[in-house]
């Protein structure tokens, strides 16, 4: 039996998207390759509402955090962490030999503008990475105010991590000042893992260029140079199978309209804040609680795997908290083209099991 996936990714894909994998090769180096590569990217502006450079990569979104931090950090990063993805920016950066240092929030906080000011004010750094939306702890960072903040920085490259919120937040790439935007497509944008996209500002471009050892595969520089070059090619073989179905499902999502998109993610989470709210506790802030997803706090000290071993007997899955926060909260995540009436049904069926 499937079960629906209310996890923080991989989410449930539509069938017709699932069928635009299936269709037949192409040569990645032909005009059609080209083509399709680029309706992509001219998409996908529309929905970061940027005039910067799409890069697509075939890889997770980790594999673009790499590529940034190691192609674009001159001399060190400043991390900024609201959970266990914020810190990856800081292994990942380490382990690329990348000079960086992480500053955390207390778990189901934001990073606050005042965080970044007195980090940035001290001059030591040339790159600063950002998580909008963190799945393991519920959070969406007040990215309106923390970017005002960076835009006093203008030598600073600004990357910010928007795997589990692009398509279903409105994320302003050019207003905010974000120099390198990464996503995958796991999550708000419906399709299955495997691919990563992002967009590059000339002022990362040019960073980059003063970066010795930017790496190979990952090498955003290269990426981006040989885009302009060859018309929307890419210097490695593509998942062109993720490419057809990204195509049609941005199509999906311009018919839907992207404000309708931002909304109805909105009124799925304002449906389990509600319900957490009722029957537990939010884990996050709520004034900054995330859009896709929502962290329950375990105030009835149920077992989690327990509930979830249940859950899957009626065909639903949701995911236990993350690393120390395991059976101390669980997630249920909101987003990409889950139905309403899926929503309610899983929150009965909790209701249920529990007896709430």
């Amino acid at each position: 039996m499937h079960k629906k996936l209310f996890i923080p990714g991989p989410v449930d894909v539509r069938e017709d998207v699932l069928e635009k994998m299936a269709t037949p090769m192409i040569g990645h180096r032909t005009k059609e390759a080209s083509d399709l590569q680029r309706n992509i990217s001219e998409k996908l502006m529309k929905l970061m509402y940027t005039e910067n450079q799409i890069i697509l990569s075939t890889s997770s979104g980790t594999g673009l955090m790499e590529g940034a931090v190691r192609s674009c950090t001159r001399n060190k990063a400043a991390v900024f962490s609201v959970g266990a993805f914020g810190k990856r920016w800081h292994e990942i950066a380490l382990a690329n030999g990348v000079d960086a240092d992480l500053f955390e929030s207390e778990w189901g906080k934001p990073t606050t503008p005042e965080m970044v000011e007195e980090a940035l004010s001290t001059g030591l750094y040339d790159l600063v990475t950002i998580t909008h939306n963190e799945t393991s702890t519920g959070i969406m960072n007040p990215l309106e105010e923390i970017s005002a903040v960076i835009k006093n920085y203008p030598e600073v490259v600004f990357c910010m991590d928007t795997v589990s919120s692009l398509g279903g937040a409105k994320i302003e790439v050019d207003k905010w000042g974000v120099d390198i935007c990464i996503a995958s497509t796991q999550k708000c944008l419906g399709l299955p893992a495997g691919m990563a996209v992002c967009s590059i500002s000339e002022k990362a471009v040019n960073a980059a260029k003063e970066v010795k050892n930017r790496g190979f595969y990952f090498d955003l520089l290269k990426l981006y140079n040989t885009i302009k070059k060859k018309d929307h090619q890419y210097p490695s073989t593509p998942s062109l199978s993720h490419m057809f179905a990204l195509d049609y499902q941005l199509d999906r999502i311009m018919e839907e309209g992207i404000e309708n998109r931002f909304e109805r993610h909105l009124q799925m989470a304002d449906l389990v804040r509600d319900w957490a709210k009722k029957n537990f506790e939010l884990f996050a802030d709520e004034k900054h609680a995330s859009n896709s997803l929502t962290t329950v706090k375990n105030t009835r000290g149920i077992s989690v795997a327990d509930l979830n071993k249940e859950l899957g007997k009626r065909g639903f899955m949701i995911s236990n908290g993350y690393g120390d926060l395991k059976e101390k909260t669980f997630r249920i995540a909101h987003m990409a083209d889950t139905p309403m009436e899926d929503l309610s049904a899983l929150l009965e069926n909790i209701e249920d099991i529990l007896g709430l």
